[in-house]
């Protein structure tokens, strides 16, 4: 009989504080190079886009298999599912134009923030996850602000460069959080 253990809440917490580093890197770019081109959506803002979800579902991905035995796997698959939707959806909504995009965006980013918040409460004993509490429930407040924009007569994607980077800038404080949490109940430094 084969059986298997939990990852220790040290190698969870370690795990995702490199991909939390990741993913500010990542949110960092992406912000600058979709702010320098959010003027009208052509051909490298599109594909900034669709890559932002993709990226994110790449990202759930490596959580979830660090977090396999853990309680927040579910919310994390369905993250993956959530950002695989908005990446489809955004294929198609980069055609319509910058409303079809807010729309899209805003949907994601109030499903996505609400599975952030379920998934950094069920964490909250590995430490670091009161910016991840906070990152969620923003997330959610910004994409109902995303669906009003989309109405509006003069919509700008500059507003979702500034999304992704405070969100980059919360996953930082997570994983500086994390290391430092982490650090402090081993004793050791980091």
């Amino acid at each position: 009989m084969t059986t298997t253990t939990a990852p220790a809440p040290a190698n969870v917490a370690s795990a995702l504080r490199r991909l939390y580093l990741v993913r500010f890197g990542f949110a960092l770019v992406w912000a600058v190079a979709l702010f320098s081109t959010a003027s009208s959506i052509r051909p490298v803002s599109a594909t900034l886009l669709v890559i932002y979800p993709l990226f994110d579902v790449g990202a759930a991905v490596v959580d979830a298999r660090s977090s396999r035995a853990s309680r927040s796997a579910l919310g994390l698959y369905g993250n993956i599912a959530t950002s695989v939707f908005a990446a489809v959806g955004l294929v198609f909504a980069v055609t319509s134009g910058v409303p079809g995009v807010l729309r899209v965006w805003g949907v994601w980013a109030v499903v996505a923030g609400l599975v952030q918040l379920f998934v950094a409460l069920r964490r909250r004993s590995l430490g670091g996850q009161w910016a991840m509490i906070a990152s969620g429930s923003i997330s959610a407040l910004a994409g109902i602000s995303f669906l009003r924009q989309a109405a509006a007569p003069h919509s700008s994607l500059s507003n979702l460069a500034g999304y992704a980077l405070l969100g980059g800038i919360f996953f930082l404080v997570s994983a500086l959080r994390l290391g430092h949490d982490a650090s402090r109940s081993t004793g050791g430094s980091d």
